[in-house]
């Protein structure tokens, strides 16, 4: 749904319709707070009129009629209590927009997520951490303003300067038609220099998406360019990503400046016309009028001429907000392919989870029919028309030499990747886990990343599987044992070490059927042969998958799948 540069302006305006609409669905939590921010902002609106009325009164009274100042001070106070209860009710308008705006940016960052999540871990590993972060960060903030400041503001907009034209026509006519009539200038110019700065403001959030990634990715990496010697060469490449930040912020700043010289100038040439014409109407000039107005009259137009264009600058001055908000959701779109909408809430109780048939309990649990399979972005597939059936209880091998699809069989059995033909049948309430060859291991302790698969396990427990999966082999000889801290990554631990981390969390899980990706790679034999022991007693009566290239894990298994990879097609054979 993103907009290509070459398209029709039907289209682009029908999308954008379409972006305005997703993103004032962002805020339909806290729609009691637009409606107060709304009626707040209205209210001391309508209070100006009373305020330029009161002045203009005490204008009159004390410069022109002469009346005693006693006369005159139940109307001071009086504009005093005005300019209080506008004060507390601006106060009130900021609250409840900020509260609007931390609303939407919560739903935003919500729903990324759960777009994110959904997406699954193939998607995410084919794209840049750095730019999927500033959908939560720079693109969660970039529509912040969009609610705080441009919303509100519509509102004002369009009640405001209604109510005071009103006010005006009652006392003066020809003032209000010269409001009216030069009021359409400010929308007009406001629209132009808008398209402008939409698409300023989406290449800035582009270039800094693009930055984030860029520089995400040489921390991540750094090690690797020291060891090669591209320190430099690489901080060249940060700065000539940051040099095209500076320069798409500068060009969003420079139309955003812009905008608002246009727009004041023709404000304050529409606020000239009305003191013209009353300057030369007291100078007897030029008169409309049969009879020529007062002085407070005069002032009370005068005062409120202003506060007519004064709604139009401020949305004016934010209506870059609602292009950086846009941008924001063209950015989203285009790096989640779509805007990702709010997630269904279904009030109805929980169901009682049904009982599986005793058909459904005697079934395998997995059942492989004719299935080929494609990794994401590869041309041909690497299995083809495989099938086979995994036993309770049973142990199966997949081996094969490299390329042969094993752990691609594995993602599409963990429900990661569909099938491109065929199918996989689970027995229904199948618990599956999956352990890779390079699980993610947090910045923490060993066992705050086992206690990712259980919060509330227990120290007993947590040791238990350690143990299983031999992770105490080398967490006794560290410092603090599983309290140790390591970092992001598994840095600080070798290859079989991390592996092991992550075999230890699934354990902790206790699924149904285990698919484990090279468990025993990198390990010393008597290490390897103590691990299928104690997973051969953990996982009894579970069902396991192993993905290995290990003799000793093929004869540990009591059923060996052979991949061959053949091309375009695939030969299988199961051997008891």
């Amino acid at each position: 749904m993103s907009i290509p540069p070459d398209a029709p302006l039907g289209e682009t305006t029908a999308l954008r319709r379409l972006r305005l609409h997703w993103l004032g669905g962002l805020a339909t939590a806290a729609r009691g707070k637009q409606r107060l921010a709304a009626i707040c902002i209205c209210l001391s609106g309508a209070l100006l009129i009373g305020q330029a009325a009161a002045i203009a009164w005490l204008i009159q009274a004390v410069l022109v009629d002469h009346r005693p100042l006693a006369e005159a001070t139940p109307v001071l106070l009086g504009l005093l209590a005005v300019l209080g209860i506008r004060t507390l009710l601006g106060s009130a308008t900021q609250a409840a927009a900020g509260d609007v705006a931390d609303a939407a940016r919560l739903a935003l960052r919500e729903r990324v997520y759960q777009r994110l999540l959904g997406r699954g871990p193939l998607w995410l590993r084919q794209q840049r951490t750095g730019e999927l972060g500033e959908l939560m960060l720079a693109h969660a903030d970039a529509i912040e303003n969009y609610y705080s400041g441009y919303q509100p503001v519509r509102i004002e907009v369009v009640v405001v300067p209604l109510l005071i034209a009103i006010a005006v026509a009652w006392t003066d006519w020809v003032i209000a038609l010269i409001l009216l009539f030069t009021a359409p200038l400010v929308p007009f110019f406001m629209m132009l220099v808008g398209w402008g700065a939409e698409a300023a403001g989406r290449a800035q959030l582009g270039e800094l998406a693009r930055m984030s990634g860029h520089f995400a990715d040489r921390i991540k990496g750094l090690g690797l360019l020291r060891l090669y010697g591209r320190g430099e060469a690489e901080l060249d490449g940060v700065a000539s990503a940051a040099e095209g930040v500076r320069e798409r912020t500068l060009k969003v700043l420079r139309i955003a400046f812009l905008s608002s010289t246009v727009l004041e100038f023709f404000a304050s040439v529409s606020v000239a016309m009305v003191a013209l014409y009353l300057g030369l109407s007291y100078l007897g000039l030029m008169s409309l009028h049969a009879q020529v107005p007062t002085l407070g009259v005069g002032m009370f137009c005068l005062l409120l001429a202003p506060e007519f264009y004064a709604p139009l600058r401020r949305l004016a001055a934010h209506y870059h907000d609602r292009a950086n908000a846009l941008a924001a959701a063209a950015e989203v779109e285009r790096l989640l392919g779509e805007l990702p909408a709010a997630a269904v809430v279904d009030d109805a109780p929980p169901a009682t989870a049904r009982v599986p048939e005793l058909l459904e309990q005697h079934a395998p649990p997995v059942v492989v029919r004719d299935v080929s399979l494609r990794p994401l972005g590869a041309h041909h597939d690497v299995v083809q028309h495989l099938s086979f059936q995994i036993e309770p209880g049973q142990r199966v091998a997949l081996v094969g030499p490299s390329g042969s699809g094993k752990s691609t069989l594995l993602e599409a059995l963990a429900g990661w990747l569909p099938p491109r033909e065929g199918s996989i049948v689970l027995r229904p309430g199948l618990d599956v886990g999956y352990a890779g060859q390079r699980p993610y291991l947090f910045h923490g302790t060993i066992a705050d990343n086992l206690r990712l698969a259980a919060p509330g396990a227990t120290d007993a427990h947590l040791r238990a599987v350690a143990e299983a999966a031999q992770v105490m082999r080398f967490a006794a000889a560290l410092p603090q044992g599983l309290d140790t801290v390591i970092g992001e990554r598994g840095f600080g631990l070798s290859g079989g070490e991390a592996r092991r981390i992550g075999l230890a969390r699934l354990l902790l899980r206790d699924p149904h059927l285990l698919l484990l990706d090279e468990p025993t790679a990198f390990l010393d034999p008597d290490t390897e042969a103590d691990l299928l022991r104690t997973l051969a007693a953990f996982a009894r009566g579970r069902s396991v998958v192993i993905a290995t290239h290990s003799e000793t894990a093929m004869r540990w298994a009591d059923t060996r799948l052979t991949l061959t990879a053949g091309g375009a097609r695939l030969a299988s054979e199961v051997t008891p």
